[in-house]
């Protein structure tokens, strides 16, 4: 049965995540600076956002399953289309904010689709499918970033205007190039749903990278939230800040070409999500010792190696663990879950630097992760031996 060609779902990972790296950049900036929002309004909102992503995943995963993906992409194309155009006739208070939500909630979806479109994908190694996702997903925030505060400056709605033309784009790919029997016949029928079983060792290796991924999250959100403040408290100017970020998206690209090459040595990819959880550890232990920016670097360097190892292998795992009729769920599983860890980083922080110090939450951060390593460890080494691999 002819499939998707990947170069097509990585052609629209890549305008989708241009898009979106038009608009969450911003959001706090002008939310605060702009709409005179408080921060505490702010962080209100960027909840209610990632809540809203982790509702798009969850149902976006269930009606995979059910429903025909192909019309359900474009479903999910045209809310962040009609949102974005909304923008840009109106952004002030409360359209925008309002319109966050939704583009959350697509985002979610979205992002959700095009994952489990890459499960019916069967020409192709799983493990590779899923690093090129995380490569195209992050050569879009490259190339978003890198333009976000040139377009910021000049006009709002010039910003609205590129990032709606940029989903015009993906849904042309989508409409044109997704419309393959692999997608368009992929319902299971009624007896099939109700007779799936997915054994109980494939399931605790899910739960546990489930939980993983809420711990992990939580933790990685304290770069993107409090480490601004920790770094400028320090005299180290905020565009260094945001350059580590520049460094960050541009060294997964290099990693993932790396990936991609030694995935012809070996197969393991259980090993991968170990090495990466353990250099996600590592960064933070890093950031204990950073007192000047050579160190907030080599963190991020770490911090990369880690993000880059583990984050595309967990979703290229939770395919070959489950059956083609219920892969689209377990994928919104994978996203809703991270998601939640990226809803509740912020806040987390917030507390801990609140009642005691950078350092504590430095701290909390490396042990939290290394238990988390020690416990995928246990569940993996007992179970992976047991478990039921699909295609």
């Amino acid at each position: 049965m002819q499939e998707i060609r990947l170069r097509w779902l990585l052609l629209g990972a890549l305008f989708s995540s241009i898009g979106m790296s038009f608009i969450w950049p911003l959001t706090t900036i002008y939310l605060h600076n702009r709409l005179g929002a408080s921060l505490t309004t702010v962080g209100v909102i960027l909840l209610l956002y990632s809540l809203a992503n982790v509702l798009g995943s969850v149902l976006g995963g269930r009606l995979f399953d059910r429903l025909n993906p192909y019309y359900l992409t474009i479903g999910g194309v045209c809310v962040s289309l009609v949102t974005l155009a909304a923008l840009m006739v109106n952004h002030g208070w409360p359209a925008f904010p309002i319109a966050l939500i939704f583009l959350g909630f697509a985002s979610g979806w979205t992002l959700t689709m095009v994952n489990s479109l890459g499960t019916t994908i069967h020409s192709r190694d799983g493990r590779y499918i899923f690093n090129m996702l995380y490569f195209a997903q992050n050569l879009g925030v490259v190339l978003g970033t890198a333009l976000v505060g040139f377009v910021y400056a000049t006009s709002v709605t010039l910003l609205f205007g590129i990032a709606f033309s940029l989903f015009v784009f993906f849904f042309i790919v989508v409409v044109v190039c997704y419309k393959a029997p692999a997608v368009m016949n992929r319902q299971a029928s009624t007896q099939e749903k109700t007779a799936v079983h997915i054994a109980l060792p494939n399931r605790r290796i899910m739960g546990t990278f489930f939980v993983s991924l809420v711990v992990i999250w939580i933790m990685y959100e304290q770069w993107v939230s409090n480490l601004s403040v920790y770094m400028t408290g320090m005299g180290i100017p905020m565009k260094e800040y945001s350059l580590l970020w520049t460094l960050n998206a541009g060294l997964i690209v290099v990693f993932q070409a790396g990936l991609n090459w030694l995935g012809n040595y070996f197969s393991n990819l259980y090993l991968q999500v170990y090495a990466g959880i353990f250099f996600v550890a590592l960064s933070f232990v890093t950031l204990i010792f950073a007192k000047d920016y050579l160190h907030f670097v080599i963190a991020m360097i770490i911090l990369t190696m880690g993000e880059a190892t583990a984050f595309p292998a967990i979703p290229a795992i939770v395919n070959s663990l489950t059956p083609s009729v219920v892969k689209g769920k377990y994928q919104g599983m994978a996203n809703a879950w991270a998601s939640m860890g990226r809803a509740f980083g912020p806040l987390f922080g917030g507390i801990v630097i609140d009642n005691s110090s950078y350092t504590l939450l430095f701290i909390i951060a490396a042990v939290a992760n290394l238990l988390i390593l020690g416990l995928n460890g246990l569940v993996i080494s007992t179970n992976r031996r047991h478990v039921e691999t699909f295609k």
